[in-house]
């Protein structure tokens, strides 16, 4: 096995997530009940061997460096570590990231310090699980100067993705980012594992470098963003290959692909299915007690530790670390996120302020599409359900954005209130 340095990249200010990400990075969203966005290329390179692994981030990074310094923690016997590389001003160099490919150049004396065989290149705000050993393959086997992950998807899909054109052997010829109707014509492909349904390749922004070429571009280019630019460059200068994935990936751009990736988790055979890969999602342990569920209907839900619900109705829905739900709400199609601490704890300001609605959702709450993130209070009687249709609408301690509700972290929802 060849020594690989992995690079995840934390993205930029996450505009498209807002709110989600109004008081931390893409990187630290929480997802799926318990873990944050992070812990999913994280613990793909910690299942692979990969063990060296630097996180570029550096807008609202504190979340993230706290989750990665309580997570990952290796032995005194491995060299192994996740270290956060946050935008720092150096004596060459003043300014920001500004983009994905300015982040690495940045950032490459630290990777290059650690003397990588390849280098391994990932987003921090996907769902996936991909074996980067067979990924590491069929790049030596190939003699490939650069690998990118692709996955076949529709002519709807293609769009927003940058999208690939193969020739001979799976080497890629041709590269367009985000493809208008006019020049999607002609990036069709055919061949083994391309289904017809699906004929356009689509890059999943999973690249895999050579340290040498990696270096090269960097230094001799100005270039800032990989798929805009670097990949595009390095067709015919470089020998740039494709490795076709089949399995599922979700790139969470949106709030409405977010939502839709949490509440996947509720299916009876869900598309990453946590509890069939037989390997495992890491995140931060906990010394938490089990759920408390008592005289409640609840169909198709992720219910996690030391949550508390009373007396409700819920379906299709993930609930979050120590929610609380009372007696007499509904809740279908929520992404309900917890808290960070129980109420009463010296975290809660309703300790000082005892005006605050409870911690959670109230009594004989209806919400329906909803995400609500955590620490949030919904008074008693409230209803979320987005009566009239919107798509997107900024209100009173909430947000729609997707046609999805979004009370952010902290936020309150009056008791009576209607949405």
């Amino acid at each position: 096995m060849s020594r690989i340095v992995a690079v995840i990249l934390g993205g930029g200010s996450g505009s498209r997530l807002y709110p989600l990400t109004m008081q931390r990075s893409k990187p630290a969203v929480p997802v799926g009940g318990k873990y944050r966005l992070i812990d999913i290329p994280v613990s793909n390179c910690i299942n692979d061997g990969i063990r060296q692994i630097l996180v570029l981030t550096q807008f609202n990074s504190e979340s993230l460096n706290r989750h990665v310094a309580q997570t990952y923690r290796f032995d005194r016997f491995t060299d192994g570590f996740v270290s956060i590389l946050a935008a720092e001003q150096t004596a060459e160099n003043r300014e920001w990231f500004q983009g994905t490919a300015d982040a690495v150049r940045k950032g490459l004396r630290h990777i290059l310090d650690l003397h990588p065989e390849l280098v391994l290149i990932l987003s921090g705000d996907q769902l996936y699980r991909l074996n980067f050993r067979d990924f590491e393959a069929l790049h030596v086997r190939t003699g490939a100067e650069i690998t990118i992950a692709v996955k076949p998807v529709t002519s709807e899909q293609a769009p927003g993705l940058g999208i690939l054109k193969l020739g001979e052997g799976g080497r890629i010829v041709q590269f367009y980012e985000k493809p208008g109707p006019e020049a999607l014509a002609g990036l069709a492909s055919t061949g083994e594992g391309v289904p017809e349904d699906k004929p356009f390749l689509g890059s999943m922004g999973i690249y895999m470098f050579d340290p040498e070429v990696l270096t090269r571009v960097m230094q001799e280019t100005t270039m800032t963003d990989f798929g805009k630019e670097v990949i595009p460059w390095a067709i015919g200068r470089h020998r740039v290959q494709s490795y076709l994935f089949e399995g599922y990936w979700s790139d969470i751009g949106t709030i409405g692909s977010f939502f839709e990736a949490n509440i996947d988790f509720t299916s009876d055979s869900p598309p990453l299915d946590l509890f069939k890969d037989f390997l495992p999602i890491y995140t931060r342990a906990r010394a938490l007690p089990g759920a408390r569920v008592r005289d409640c209907s609840i169909d198709r839900v992720v219910v996690c530790e030391a949550s508390v619900i009373e007396g409700a109705t819920i379906r299709r829905c993930v609930v979050g670390l120590r929610s609380v739900v009372r007696r007499g709400a509904l809740l279908e199609d929520v992404v309900f996120m917890g808290a960070d601490y129980w109420a009463g704890h010296f975290r809660d300001p309703a300790v000082t302020d005892p005006s605050l609605p409870p911690l959670g959702v109230g009594e004989g709450v209806v919400i329906r599409k909803a995400i609500i993130d955590k620490n949030a209070r919904i008074g008693d009687g409230a209803r979320l359900e987005n009566r009239a249709g919107h798509h997107r609408l900024d209100g009173d301690g909430f947000c729609i954005r997707d046609g999805v509700i979004v009370v952010p972290k902290n936020g309150i929802i009056k008791p009576g209130t209607e949405i």
